[in-house]
């Protein structure tokens, strides 16, 4: 996620085209983030949290994997990939998914999921470059204000109380997996996927690949397999997030300060947590056993937990990353088929995309940070949002209503996606009480609304605000017409229904959770009379049902269809 150290300016076009756990936009939360476009977006350059290497050093790290690959058709190749793939069919009509961000960053719950980085902050640091400016880049975290301030107001001077030693103190001792699942249940999702590592380098898993991993450390605890046990349980579907191939280069700390750290072998420079921080040694020798180990841990979690969906943040998005992408795909794929399960992964931008143009993603199902397209985008595509103004949880931070939400997700839907919902649970594993409100509060209204959302797809345009704010989305020959904005009347208006219209004539209108309603339908439209017991207070959706609706876009590779002979 892109994340928040300040108050962030408004993002660019090609900024925006970079996110989703990259922190919280800019370190501060993403939920103001533009919308993208509904069209392509290419594999942008100026913005990713990539290892920066060569994809000489690539082909090396996949040359030392020591795991053999997964027996089955499926080959470390586009093509190979392009042709064993279809997407999930469970995904479909998901429509709705709970995201998380909860690790080490939980504990300080200040600033961002991105205090590691402020805290270190102040070097040559491209990332930050890119974002505010080289000047503000190099000198960025000086000042009373700065996270270096207030951490070590706090607890200390980074070189005596280093990012490391919080993970004694995140200790979820409140972690209840089997409540969480049943939370999510409650709320309407139909899928979970739980951060398994952030950027920090933290294995929220019972992991024999890496020390640094909440079996061993913090929680003592499999936070990651409690989590899919109890998930599955509720019968929803298990995803996992890995942001992990961000930590490389994550922390770029001023001179001054690495140096002290060095003369004393202290934090960055001790060698205990080396591989933790990945800072004092950056040759291409540790660059290769960086890759090899991040491979292997996506092999573990792959192995152990059997995801339903691999969520990867935008560090894999270069080019010169594809041997290793490749490399896990093809096994991820062949694991799947041994298990009998549809699987995916979901990344950004091009990043499984080899053309360069994500209408042409190949194998993974494409996600947007922060906002949806502007418009309908065919095909199937996710958007991941956070709950509040943070994507880990810092102190203050307020929930968005379940009006909001409820926005969010028929405005989604209505384009043709899935809303994916980040919670952030706190450092002793309660998800706050203003979260789970809004959380049980969109269960409610999916309760009565739902059959709107789930198994639709859009129609022939998302939405009209003549009058009231109405979003569309459709199922079979059903058009649900969304209310979101009710003006003063008894009636409702929907204006894209006019006699002799395309759609045809409309046989009958249903109020879901009330029953048939009264209609008129001429040139202007089908003015739906309202009951008179019917109080407004949340979006509402009416059923209009003997239409001539459109096809579904869905097709098997997830992408936008094409005159290229895809099924559907």
């Amino acid at each position: 996620m892109i994340s928040s150290l300040i108050a962030r300016p408004r993002l660019t076009l090609r900024i925006v085209l970079v996110s989703s756990a990259l922190g919280s936009v800019l370190l501060s939360g993403s939920s103001s983030l533009s919308a993208q476009s509904a069209g392509e977006s290419g594999n942008s350059l100026g913005f990713d949290m990539a290892p920066e290497t060569s994809q000489r050093v690539v082909e090396k790290a996949v040359k030392e994997i020591p795991t053999p690959m997964a027996p089955g058709p499926v080959k470390p190749t586009w093509e190979s990939l392009e042709k064993n793939y279809t997407i999930p069919s469970w995904f479909k009509g998901a429509k709705f998914g709970i995201f998380m961000h909860f690790g080490i960053f939980s504990v300080p719950a200040h600033g961002s999921e991105w205090y590691e980085k402020s805290l270190y902050a102040g070097g040559d640091d491209n990332v930050l470059k890119v974002l505010f400016g080289n000047d503000r880049a190099v000198g960025f975290n000086d000042g009373p204000l700065s996270t270096r301030a207030w951490h070590t107001e706090h607890f200390g001077p980074p070189d005596k109380f280093g990012y490391k030693d919080f993970i004694p103190m995140f200790k979820a001792e409140h972690f209840d997996a089997d409540a969480w699942a049943a939370l999510f249940k409650k709320s309407g999702a139909r899928y979970v996927m739980p951060g398994a590592q952030h950027h920090e380098n933290f294995a929220m898993w019972d992991s024999k690949v890496t020390p640094f991993n909440a079996m061993q450390m913090g929680p003592k605890r499999d936070v990651i397999g409690e989590l899919a046990v109890a998930v599955r349980k509720q019968g929803m579907k298990v995803g996992v997030a890995n942001h992990g191939i961000e930590n490389f280069q994550f922390i770029n700390p001023p001179r001054e300060l690495a140096d002290k750290m060095k003369a004393e072998q202290a934090d960055l420079y001790d060698p205990k947590w080396a591989d933790f921080y990945n800072y004092a040694d950056r040759s291409d020798a540790a660059m290769q056993r960086f890759l090899v180990n991040w491979y292997e841990r996506n092999v573990e979690l792959i192995d152990k937990y059997q995801p339903d969906l691999i969520f990867f943040d935008n560090g894999i998005d270069q080019r010169y990353l594809d041997p290793l992408k490749l490399e896990i795909a093809a096994y991820y794929y062949n694991r799947a088929k041994s298990w009998g399960k549809e699987v995916s992964f979901t990344t950004k931008k091009a990043a499984f995309a080899p053309s360069g143009t994500n209408i042409k993603t190949i194998a993974s199902i494409l996600d947007f940070e922060g906002a949806p397209p502007d418009g309908i985008r065919a095909g199937s595509w996710v958007v991941d949002r956070p709950i509040g103004s943070s994507w880990g949880y810092i102190e203050g931070m307020k929930a968005n209503s379940a009006d909001t939400v409820i926005g969010w997700l028929v405005d989604t839907v209505s384009k043709n996606g899935t809303l994916l919902l980040n919670v952030s649970p706190k450092a002793d594993g309660t998800i706050p009480q203003d979260q789970q409100d809004t959380l049980l509060a969109v269960g409610k209204w999916l309760e009565i609304n739902g059959e709107a959302i789930y198994d639709t797809h859009s129609w022939t345009k998302f939405e009209e605000k003549d009058g009231d704010h109405i979003y569309f989305t459709v199922k079979d020959q059903d058009l649900y017409a969304i209310v979101m904005g009710k003006s003063a009347g008894g009636e409702v208006l929907i204006h894209s229904l006019p006699s002799g219209g395309a759609a045809g004539l409309v046989r009958s209108v249903t109020l879901l959770g009330g029953g048939p309603l009264r209609y008129k339908q001429d040139g202007a439209g089908v003015s739906i009379t309202m009951p008179q017991t019917h109080e407004i207070k949340q979006a509402f959706v009416l059923k209009v049902m003997g239409l001539k609706t459109n096809p579904d876009s869905t097709t098997a590779s997830g992408n936008p269809p094409c005159d290229c002979g895809e099924h559907h």
